[in-house]
């Protein structure tokens, strides 16, 4: 970590860029930003920087703490930064720049979250600028022969995967879901990531397809049902494709994304990865389905939703505005 942190400094001066959009782990930015005179906008997939009285810090606390208890919980992420403040002291000294002096704060933060989630908070400052998530632009199928030939199947089918989530009973935990989806009569992809999935063969047929990863922008939205780990990406991929889920939330802010999908009605309470039972995920998938009308309608809301032209325009008008000041 200490070697990225210079490694942004050095990458930062060599450019002398007019503005720095920027993740909040690299913690030297604001001092390059200092440096130059320049703006700097931190950019956050999940709004874990953003304090507000609505809802306590995503993966600080699984559950409200009431107004002045949520807007706290913030300040254990910020404490991070006290890791690092011989990294952000010898920054500071390699640009000739007062060491004793606090990082300044960023002209603004970027939050990539769809609104359709997430509704702003009230209590948020004009400079928390909520743009819409921002989804790679669509690559060319890279769909294996057996994925592209089980999609061509028109049965339903439930995809499940947990990404590079691991740990836990992996192997009743994907048998819990084989036994389920198929006594719901459906068919299963099932993508084993790194390790969060582990089929024992003998349940496996001819409705169950094993893949090490598949691309979600090429299967969810044929997807009867989603079953994922709530993570800030799948969560916006499966709710962009209309596809409602069911979410085994296993650590940090995923425990977050799955109450808030839960608010919006895109989901039912999350499952608890080590409890998996056939009853309780088949229970789910039927609750899953069930939604399917509000997971299309957040679909359609989101697809009016350009969180890239978002960011594009503020990032200009920061850029405007240190310019006419």
């Amino acid at each position: 970590m200490s070697i990225m942190l210079a490694r942004v400094v050095d990458t930062a001066m060599s450019w002398q860029p007019d503005i720095i959009v920027f993740h909040p782990k690299l913690l030297t930015v604001p001092v390059v930003a200092e440096r130059l005179g320049i703006p700097a906008l931190d950019v956050g997939f999940t709004p874990v920087l953003s304090p507000t009285r609505e809802f306590p810090a995503p993966g600080v606390a699984s559950r409200s703490l009431g107004a002045v208890g949520n807007r706290l919980s913030y300040r254990a992420v910020t404490l991070g930064e006290r890791l690092f403040a011989a990294d952000i002291r010898a920054a500071r000294r390699r640009l000739g720049l007062p060491s004793s002096r606090r990082v300044a704060s960023p002209a603004g933060s970027l939050i990539a979250v769809s609104p359709t989630l997430l509704p702003r908070p009230a209590d948020w400052p004009s400079t928390t600028h909520l743009t819409g998530d921002w989804p790679a632009p669509p690559a060319p199928s890279a769909l294996s022969p057996a994925v592209r030939e089980f999609l061509s199947d028109p049965a339903p089918f439930v995809y499940a995967g947990f990404g590079s989530m691991h740990g836990g009973d992996a192997v009743s935990r994907a048998e819990a879901i084989v036994e389920s989806v198929r006594a719901a009569g459906l068919r299963l992809l099932l993508a084993t990531g790194w390790g969060g999935l582990e089929p024992p063969h003998r349940c496996l047929r001819p409705d169950v397809l094993i893949a090490e990863s598949v691309p979600h922008e090429h299967v969810l939205g044929a997807a009867t049902v989603a079953i994922h780990h709530g993570g800030a990406g799948t969560v916006h991929a499966t709710a962009r494709a209309g596809t409602p889920s069911i979410i085994v939330p296993f650590l940090a802010d995923q425990p977050f994304w799955a109450r808030r999908l839960q608010h919006a009605g895109l989901t039912g309470p999350a499952l608890h990865r080590n409890h998996l039972t056939p009853d309780r995920v088949k229970g789910a998938i039927a609750d899953a389905v069930d939604r399917t009308p509000q997971a299309q309608a957040a679909a359609e809301a989101m697809l009016r939703e350009d969180g890239p032209a978002a960011a594009t325009a503020l990032i200009a008008q920061t850029l405007t505005s240190v310019h006419t000041s």
